[in-house]
Protein backbone atom coordinates (compact mmCIF):
# COMPACT_ATOMS: atom_id res chain seq x y z
CA UNK A 1 0.00 0.00 0.00
CA UNK A 2 1.10 3.64 -0.27
CA UNK A 3 0.59 6.35 1.51
CA UNK A 4 -0.86 9.70 0.30
CA UNK A 5 -2.35 13.00 0.91
CA UNK A 6 -4.16 15.81 -0.07
CA UNK A 7 -3.44 19.28 0.34
CA UNK A 8 -5.49 22.03 -1.41
CA UNK A 9 -3.63 24.64 -2.94
CA UNK A 10 -2.77 28.33 -3.29
CA UNK A 11 -5.34 28.75 -0.82
CA UNK A 12 -5.39 28.65 3.02
CA UNK A 13 -9.19 27.72 3.30
CA UNK A 14 -9.85 23.72 3.41
CA UNK A 15 -12.40 23.23 0.68
CA UNK A 16 -11.10 26.26 -1.63
CA UNK A 17 -8.10 26.46 -4.38
CA UNK A 18 -6.73 23.82 -6.53
CA UNK A 19 -6.95 20.01 -5.13
CA UNK A 20 -3.50 17.95 -5.23
CA UNK A 21 -3.04 14.17 -4.22
CA UNK A 22 0.38 13.33 -3.31
CA UNK A 23 1.70 10.10 -3.68
CA UNK A 24 4.58 9.32 -1.70
CA UNK A 25 7.30 6.19 -2.02
CA UNK A 26 6.45 5.88 -5.61
CA UNK A 27 10.08 4.60 -6.37
CA UNK A 28 8.60 1.39 -7.38
CA UNK A 29 5.43 2.36 -9.67
CA UNK A 30 5.65 2.75 -14.03
CA UNK A 31 4.07 5.02 -15.22
CA UNK A 32 1.52 3.30 -16.63
CA UNK A 33 0.67 2.56 -12.82
CA UNK A 34 1.70 6.64 -11.98
CA UNK A 35 -1.02 7.41 -14.70
CA UNK A 36 -3.75 4.99 -13.39
CA UNK A 37 -3.62 6.68 -10.07
CA UNK A 38 -3.67 10.03 -11.56
CA UNK A 39 -7.04 8.55 -13.38
CA UNK A 40 -8.69 7.48 -10.13
CA UNK A 41 -7.78 10.55 -8.13
CA UNK A 42 -9.11 12.79 -11.06
CA UNK A 43 -7.94 15.46 -9.88
CA UNK A 44 -6.13 18.52 -12.02
CA UNK A 45 -2.86 16.61 -11.25
CA UNK A 46 -1.32 14.43 -9.04
CA UNK A 47 2.38 14.43 -8.18
CA UNK A 48 4.64 11.50 -7.28
CA UNK A 49 7.69 11.29 -4.74
CA UNK A 50 10.65 9.12 -5.47
CA UNK A 51 13.87 9.03 -4.51
CA UNK A 52 16.11 11.70 -5.68
CA UNK A 53 19.00 10.95 -8.04
CA UNK A 54 20.93 13.42 -6.36
CA UNK A 55 21.21 12.84 -2.88
CA UNK A 56 21.86 16.68 -2.57
CA UNK A 57 18.54 17.27 -3.86
CA UNK A 58 15.13 16.64 -1.44
CA UNK A 59 12.94 14.47 -3.91
CA UNK A 60 12.39 13.31 -7.19
CA UNK A 61 8.60 14.26 -8.46
CA UNK A 62 6.69 13.39 -11.60
CA UNK A 63 2.94 14.91 -12.35
CA UNK A 64 0.48 13.72 -14.47
CA UNK A 65 -2.49 14.82 -15.40
CA UNK A 66 -5.46 12.26 -15.56
CA UNK A 67 -4.80 11.74 -19.34
CA UNK A 68 -0.73 12.60 -19.32
CA UNK A 69 2.34 13.02 -17.60
CA UNK A 70 3.53 16.94 -17.76
CA UNK A 71 7.14 17.61 -17.28
CA UNK A 72 6.40 20.55 -14.62
CA UNK A 73 3.63 22.31 -13.02
CA UNK A 74 2.80 24.55 -10.42
CA UNK A 75 0.31 24.16 -7.91
CA UNK A 76 1.53 20.29 -7.21
CA UNK A 77 5.18 22.24 -6.69
CA UNK A 78 3.77 24.43 -4.07
CA UNK A 79 1.69 21.48 -2.57
CA UNK A 80 4.30 19.04 -2.47
CA UNK A 81 6.85 21.36 -1.32
CA UNK A 82 5.15 22.64 1.69
CA UNK A 83 4.17 18.95 2.58
CA UNK A 84 7.30 17.46 2.45
CA UNK A 85 9.18 20.52 4.27
CA UNK A 86 7.06 19.66 7.55
CA UNK A 87 6.89 23.51 8.11
CA UNK A 88 2.64 23.06 7.60
CA UNK A 89 2.77 21.82 11.43
CA UNK A 90 2.76 24.60 13.75
CA UNK A 91 6.12 25.70 15.47
CA UNK A 92 8.40 29.04 15.69
CA UNK A 93 9.39 31.04 12.61
CA UNK A 94 11.39 29.12 9.76
CA UNK A 95 12.45 28.74 7.12
CA UNK A 96 13.51 26.12 4.39
CA UNK A 97 14.61 25.59 0.52
CA UNK A 98 13.99 22.17 -0.92
CA UNK A 99 15.20 20.98 -4.51
CA UNK A 100 12.53 18.66 -6.34
CA UNK A 101 13.88 17.15 -9.50
CA UNK A 102 11.18 17.47 -11.72
CA UNK A 103 11.04 16.34 -15.57
CA UNK A 104 11.17 19.88 -16.86
CA UNK A 105 14.30 20.54 -14.70
CA UNK A 106 15.70 21.26 -10.99
CA UNK A 107 13.34 23.45 -9.26
CA UNK A 108 14.91 25.13 -5.88
CA UNK A 109 11.61 25.76 -3.23
CA UNK A 110 12.00 28.49 -0.48
CA UNK A 111 9.48 27.52 2.18
CA UNK A 112 8.39 30.30 5.52
CA UNK A 113 6.82 30.01 7.95
CA UNK A 114 5.62 33.00 9.61
CA UNK A 115 3.03 32.69 12.38
CA UNK A 116 0.06 30.30 11.02
CA UNK A 117 1.10 31.21 7.50
CA UNK A 118 3.06 28.99 5.40
CA UNK A 119 4.36 30.14 2.04
CA UNK A 120 6.61 28.29 -0.79
CA UNK A 121 7.98 29.94 -3.85
CA UNK A 122 9.99 29.12 -6.65
CA UNK A 123 11.46 30.40 -9.94
CA UNK A 124 10.31 28.53 -13.26
CA UNK A 125 12.32 26.06 -14.62
CA UNK A 126 12.00 27.58 -17.94
CA UNK A 127 12.15 31.73 -18.59
CA UNK A 128 8.37 31.87 -20.57
CA UNK A 129 8.68 33.04 -24.18
CA UNK A 130 6.40 33.28 -27.62
CA UNK A 131 5.36 29.61 -28.80
CA UNK A 132 4.93 28.98 -32.38
CA UNK A 133 0.74 28.24 -33.14
CA UNK A 134 -1.87 30.53 -34.31
CA UNK A 135 -4.44 32.33 -32.27
CA UNK A 136 -7.16 33.89 -34.24
CA UNK A 137 -8.94 36.67 -32.58
CA UNK A 138 -12.74 35.48 -34.32
CA UNK A 139 -12.33 32.15 -33.63
CA UNK A 140 -11.14 32.29 -29.95
CA UNK A 141 -14.43 34.63 -29.20
CA UNK A 142 -16.80 31.59 -31.30
CA UNK A 143 -14.88 29.07 -28.99
CA UNK A 144 -15.54 30.63 -25.76
CA UNK A 145 -19.47 31.53 -26.76
CA UNK A 146 -18.13 35.36 -26.30
CA UNK A 147 -18.97 38.59 -27.82
CA UNK A 148 -15.80 40.32 -28.10
CA UNK A 149 -12.01 39.93 -26.69
CA UNK A 150 -9.23 42.65 -25.57
CA UNK A 151 -8.50 43.95 -22.10
CA UNK A 152 -6.57 46.93 -20.36
CA UNK A 153 -3.43 46.44 -22.43
CA UNK A 154 -3.84 43.48 -23.59
CA UNK A 155 -5.77 43.79 -26.86
CA UNK A 156 -5.37 39.94 -28.46
CA UNK A 157 -4.96 36.58 -28.14
CA UNK A 158 -1.19 35.05 -27.73
CA UNK A 159 -0.10 31.79 -27.36
CA UNK A 160 3.54 31.74 -24.45
CA UNK A 161 5.21 28.74 -23.28
CA UNK A 162 7.95 27.57 -20.56
CA UNK A 163 7.69 23.54 -20.18
CA UNK A 164 3.86 23.94 -21.40
CA UNK A 165 1.99 26.18 -23.41
CA UNK A 166 -1.11 28.03 -23.18
CA UNK A 167 -3.11 29.90 -25.62
CA UNK A 168 -3.62 33.37 -23.51
CA UNK A 169 -6.99 35.19 -24.24
CA UNK A 170 -7.53 38.85 -22.84
CA UNK A 171 -11.34 39.28 -21.97
CA UNK A 172 -12.95 42.60 -21.31
CA UNK A 173 -15.03 42.45 -18.07
CA UNK A 174 -15.52 40.08 -15.39
CA UNK A 175 -19.31 39.51 -16.79
CA UNK A 176 -17.64 38.15 -19.84
CA UNK A 177 -15.38 35.74 -18.26
CA UNK A 178 -18.12 34.38 -16.06
CA UNK A 179 -19.89 33.10 -18.86
CA UNK A 180 -16.79 32.06 -21.08
CA UNK A 181 -16.98 28.12 -21.66
CA UNK A 182 -15.95 25.40 -24.45
CA UNK A 183 -18.28 25.60 -27.52
CA UNK A 184 -17.52 22.66 -29.93
CA UNK A 185 -16.54 22.57 -32.68
CA UNK A 186 -15.13 25.56 -32.69
CA UNK A 187 -12.91 24.61 -29.14
CA UNK A 188 -10.78 21.85 -30.71
CA UNK A 189 -10.19 23.63 -34.33
CA UNK A 190 -8.98 26.57 -32.28
CA UNK A 191 -6.74 23.66 -29.79
CA UNK A 192 -5.62 22.80 -33.29
CA UNK A 193 -4.65 25.65 -34.74
CA UNK A 194 -3.18 27.27 -31.50
CA UNK A 195 -1.15 23.95 -30.70
CA UNK A 196 -1.95 23.63 -27.37
CA UNK A 197 -4.84 22.04 -25.33
CA UNK A 198 -5.30 24.46 -22.77
CA UNK A 199 -6.80 28.35 -23.16
CA UNK A 200 -6.14 30.93 -19.99
CA UNK A 201 -8.59 33.49 -19.94
CA UNK A 202 -8.07 36.57 -18.07
CA UNK A 203 -9.74 40.38 -17.16
CA UNK A 204 -7.81 43.20 -15.57
CA UNK A 205 -8.48 43.92 -11.93
CA UNK A 206 -8.20 46.67 -9.82
CA UNK A 207 -5.83 44.12 -8.04
CA UNK A 208 -3.92 42.55 -10.07
CA UNK A 209 -5.76 39.80 -12.57
CA UNK A 210 -8.69 37.30 -12.61
CA UNK A 211 -8.20 34.11 -15.00
CA UNK A 212 -9.98 30.98 -15.87
CA UNK A 213 -8.27 28.23 -17.41
CA UNK A 214 -10.18 25.70 -19.87
CA UNK A 215 -8.33 22.22 -20.96
CA UNK A 216 -11.07 20.01 -21.45
CA UNK A 217 -8.97 17.95 -24.04
CA UNK A 218 -6.21 16.67 -21.18
CA UNK A 219 -9.21 15.64 -18.85
CA UNK A 220 -9.52 19.10 -17.04
CA UNK A 221 -12.94 20.78 -17.88
CA UNK A 222 -11.64 23.93 -15.64
CA UNK A 223 -8.82 24.36 -13.56
CA UNK A 224 -9.29 26.15 -10.29
CA UNK A 225 -5.75 27.65 -10.17
CA UNK A 226 -2.57 27.13 -12.89
CA UNK A 227 0.81 28.41 -11.56
CA UNK A 228 2.72 27.27 -14.75
CA UNK A 229 0.39 29.41 -16.71
CA UNK A 230 0.59 32.11 -14.08
CA UNK A 231 4.17 31.98 -14.68
CA UNK A 232 4.17 31.98 -18.17
CA UNK A 233 1.74 34.94 -18.33
CA UNK A 234 4.86 37.15 -16.85
CA UNK A 235 6.25 36.74 -20.96
CA UNK A 236 2.63 38.18 -22.45
CA UNK A 237 3.09 41.15 -19.92
CA UNK A 238 6.30 42.12 -20.79
CA UNK A 239 5.71 41.72 -24.54
CA UNK A 240 2.73 44.24 -23.75
CA UNK A 241 5.06 46.77 -22.25
CA UNK A 242 3.34 46.78 -18.70
CA UNK A 243 7.04 45.62 -16.77
CA UNK A 244 9.92 47.69 -15.13
CA UNK A 245 13.05 47.14 -14.08
CA UNK A 246 13.09 45.79 -11.01
CA UNK A 247 10.70 42.70 -9.07
CA UNK A 248 6.62 42.64 -10.60
CA UNK A 249 4.53 41.55 -8.00
CA UNK A 250 1.10 40.67 -9.83
CA UNK A 251 -1.45 39.43 -7.32
CA UNK A 252 -3.68 36.76 -10.21
CA UNK A 253 -7.18 35.06 -8.71
CA UNK A 254 -8.43 32.23 -10.38
CA UNK A 255 -10.90 29.51 -9.60
CA UNK A 256 -14.07 32.16 -8.40
CA UNK A 257 -16.33 30.86 -10.97
CA UNK A 258 -16.03 27.09 -9.43
CA UNK A 259 -16.66 28.15 -6.04
CA UNK A 260 -12.65 27.43 -5.41
CA UNK A 261 -11.14 31.11 -5.32
CA UNK A 262 -7.68 30.37 -5.01
CA UNK A 263 -4.94 33.42 -4.90
CA UNK A 264 -1.06 33.15 -6.98
CA UNK A 265 1.66 35.75 -6.52
CA UNK A 266 3.65 35.95 -9.63
CA UNK A 267 6.68 38.27 -9.80
CA UNK A 268 8.78 38.87 -12.52
CA UNK A 269 12.17 40.06 -12.61
CA UNK A 270 13.37 42.84 -15.00
CA UNK A 271 16.93 43.30 -15.66
CA UNK A 272 17.59 45.85 -18.05
CA UNK A 273 14.70 45.54 -19.97
CA UNK A 274 15.09 41.81 -20.67
CA UNK A 275 12.96 39.05 -18.69
CA UNK A 276 15.42 37.18 -16.43
CA UNK A 277 13.24 35.10 -14.45
CA UNK A 278 9.62 34.38 -12.78
CA UNK A 279 9.23 33.78 -9.44
CA UNK A 280 5.88 31.80 -7.97
CA UNK A 281 4.24 31.61 -4.60
CA UNK A 282 1.91 30.80 -2.81
CA UNK A 283 0.10 28.32 0.13
CA UNK A 284 -1.55 25.00 0.96
CA UNK A 285 -3.18 23.49 3.20
CA UNK A 286 -3.77 19.56 4.37
CA UNK A 287 -7.20 17.88 3.65
CA UNK A 288 -6.68 14.31 3.71
CA UNK A 289 -4.40 11.22 4.18
CA UNK A 290 -4.99 7.80 3.27
CA UNK A 291 -3.73 4.43 1.37
CA UNK A 292 -3.92 3.28 -1.85
CA UNK A 293 -2.90 0.20 -3.35
CA UNK A 294 -0.91 0.08 -6.38
CA UNK A 295 -2.74 -1.14 -9.81
CA UNK A 296 -1.49 -4.00 -11.11
CA UNK A 297 1.95 -3.30 -13.10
Amino acid sequence: MLSFETWDVFTRTPFSGNPLAIVHDAGDLTVAQMQTIAREFNLSETIFVLPPRDPAHTARVRIFFPTAEIPFAGHPTIGCAICLSGLAEPGPDAEKTLVLEEEAGLVPVRITRRGDRVQAEFAAPVTPHAAPGRADPALCAAALGVGTLGSQGHPSPAIWQGGPAFLYIPLPDLETLAAARPIEPHWSRLMDEAGVDSAWCYVKTPGGYRARMFSPTAGIPEDPATGSASAIFAAELHARGLLSDGANPIRIEQGVEMGRPSQILVTPEIARGALQSVRVAGTAVKISTGRIAPPPA
